[in-house]
């Protein structure tokens, strides 16, 4: 009886420090436990391993600058007699369990989290990885999992001060996570000389939570090259930053395809025809670079993200997005893909105002979809559309964190759109968007 009072102690100190340590403790979605607050739980539970639970809340409202805004980059589209609402942006509930080796290094991670919103419930990470233990140089993670390609992908939205990632994030990589493998170089002793250097290489179907199965043969191979923070000695300065690489593709299904060509002069959407079109590759290819400057004071502290992504991406002819299945139109008739040179980036600035508790937000990305025009040289006649348009956001918020429980953000977006020839954009569009967010989070 002794014997079971202790285990069932030892069970509830357990669950409780796992709960107020998990989610305070992870940045990146493909974050575990701060290695060691790991420790120190397997002191209680060394023989099988430990479990933790985190989650957050995200409760919102939203005013938009028109009714029927299509603000599926702010959080989702509002409906066509609607300029405000409130909607729980997300609910996630998060379980963690790990083990040890006996000398205390990482053996085997397990991560479940689900997403609930007023709108379903839907996983978001189903994962496990393993990790090496003679040389503790490399591990494998396979399953539903976040893919290893430049920053703000990676930033958690529980981490993040910005309200939504930006619109290039969002498109070339929709949900973030996929379902593949990963194999990752990062030596994990205290005396490895490479010890803050990462090299991630995952291999994922590609079309992520966009869509509900795999529905081609084709690959996404995802790769990055990273280093953690390094702090400068005579200056209070931290850097970090990688290079990241997605080369992957779409099956062709129809023997119609469209390219961007030049003719007499001009850059046009070409249509290709021709059976051996049918099986190759749509390619996507996205290379991109980004860096983080931080300071490392607490008060006033000052930080700085940037990344630059540019590439070929195939979509559709109205959208620029990876689909999720292959697309069709409303008579379930196959339509055939577009590829387009494009080139994105981000700025994201936060600066501390004097506590901890008080952030100031200003970010600039912009995602322009067909690098190749601009402007008026954007018609119909040319075979472009909506899917061809640069869009510019400009974003600028504060952020308030009442306790280690609780923060608050009010953040506004600028939407500009490049005025061109092509109908409904021949000026600027009407979509900024109001944002006041609370997030409840153990």
């Amino acid at each position: 009886m002794k014997v079971f009072k202790c285990y069932l102690r030892s069970a509830v100190l357990l669950l409780l420090i796992c709960i107020g340590n998990n989610a305070l403790a992870q940045r990146n979605i493909n974050d575990i436990l701060d290695s060691t607050t790991v420790n120190n739980l397997l002191i209680i539970s060394k023989k099988y391993g430990s479990v933790s639970f985190g989650g957050y809340m995200q409760p919102q409202f939203q005013f938009a600058q028109a009714k029927g805004t299509q603000a599926e980059f702010q959080g989702g589209n509002f409906g066509e007699n609607t300029d405000n609402r409130f909607r729980l942006r997300r609910g996630r509930l998060r379980a963690d369990y790990s083990l040890l080796n006996d000398d205390g290094t990482p053996s085997t991670y397990f991560v479940f989290q689900f997403d609930g919103t007023e709108q379903g419930v839907n996983v978001r990470d189903f994962w496990g990885r393993y990790y090496e233990h003679h040389f503790q140089l490399f591990y494998f993670t396979a399953g539903l999992a976040g893919r290893p390609f430049g920053n703000e992908l990676q930033l958690s939205s529980s981490a993040r001060e910005a309200p939504e990632r930006g619109r290039m994030s969002q498109i070339l990589m929709k949900t973030e996570r996929d379902l593949g493998v990963m194999f990752t170089f990062n030596p994990r002793k205290k005396t490895a000389k490479l010890k803050n250097l990462q090299f991630d290489l995952g291999i994922y179907n590609g079309q992520g939570l966009s869509g509900p199965q795999e529905f081609d043969n084709s690959k996404d191979f995802v790769l990055r090259l990273s280093h953690k923070n390094y702090a400068f000695k005579k200056i209070p300065l931290n850097i970090s930053g990688g290079i990241s690489a997605l080369l992957g593709g779409l099956n062709h299904q129809l023997p119609v395809k469209y390219e961007m060509q030049k003719l007499n002069n001009t850059w046009v959407m070409a249509k290709d025809s021709s059976i051996s079109n049918i099986n190759k590759i749509a390619p996507r290819k996205y290379y991109g670079a980004d860096v983080q400057f931080s300071t490392r004071k607490k008060s006033w502290k000052s930080e700085l993200r940037a990344e630059y992504v540019t590439g070929l991406q195939t979509g559709t002819s109205t959208n620029s997005s990876t689909p999720g299945t292959f697309p069709i139109d409303k008579n379930a008739v196959k339509l055939p893909y577009y590829t387009r040179s494009f080139n994105g980036a981000y700025f994201t600035f936060v600066q501390t105002l004097n506590s901890t508790d008080n952030q100031l937000i200003l970010k600039y990305d912009w995602y322009d979809p067909n690098a190749k025009v601009k402007g008026n040289e954007l018609t119909a006649a040319n075979g472009y559309s909506a899917a061809d348009v640069r869009f510019d956001t400009f974003g600028f918020g504060l952020l308030h964190h009442f306790n280690p429980h609780l923060k608050a953000v009010v953040y506004y977006d600028i939407i500009k759109n490049e005025k061109t020839k092509l109908l409904n954009f021949e000026n600027d569009l009407n979509d900024n968007v109001l944002t006041i967010r609370t997030q409840f989070y153990f």
